[in-house]
């Protein structure tokens, strides 16, 4: 697992706005994280798998979004750049959004819950068990 744009964002908020800001915005990536999960585990990752124009258009979507980021940032006023920025200016829920839409529309990360995370489920046992367990620690890796 290398450090993608999800990490990059989380560790931006964390030197503009301190830790505990970019740790509850955090909780938008693992909002999203959590429903590609409920995705997987409710059969929905197929779609993906069968409509390459959805799974296409996901992509597209985050790599215009991952665009429009780097482009803010580009044009963005660095003059205070080494000041801590308050919270305020942007507010969390701004933030959390912002993880939120990265992460959904991050490709890497629909790869990981649609093709990676699948193979580890054993269709013999508890599905929703064994799709909570892997949430779970999936969660805590990346929380």
């Amino acid at each position: 697992m290398s450090p993608g744009p999800n990490n990059l964002l989380s560790m931006s908020n964390a030197k503009r706005y301190g830790l505990k800001v970019a740790v509850a915005a955090g909780l938008g990536r693992l909002t999203a994280f959590a429903g590609m999960i409920m995705l997987a585990a409710s059969g929905l990752a197929v779609i993906l798998y069968a409509s390459e124009k959805i799974f296409f258009t996901i992509k597209v979507a985050g790599a215009c979004y991952l665009f429009w980021l780097a482009y803010k940032l580009w044009v963005a006023d660095t003059s205070g750049a080494d000041e801590q920025i308050s919270a305020d200016s942007k507010g969390i829920l701004s933030l959390a959004r912002q993880e939120f839409l990265l992460a959904a529309g991050n490709p890497k990360a629909i790869l990981i819950f649609t093709a990676f995370l699948p193979q580890f489920i054993n269709p013999d046992g508890q599905i929703g068990f064994q799709f909570l367990f892997w949430a779970v620690l999936f969660w805590c890796w990346n929380g």
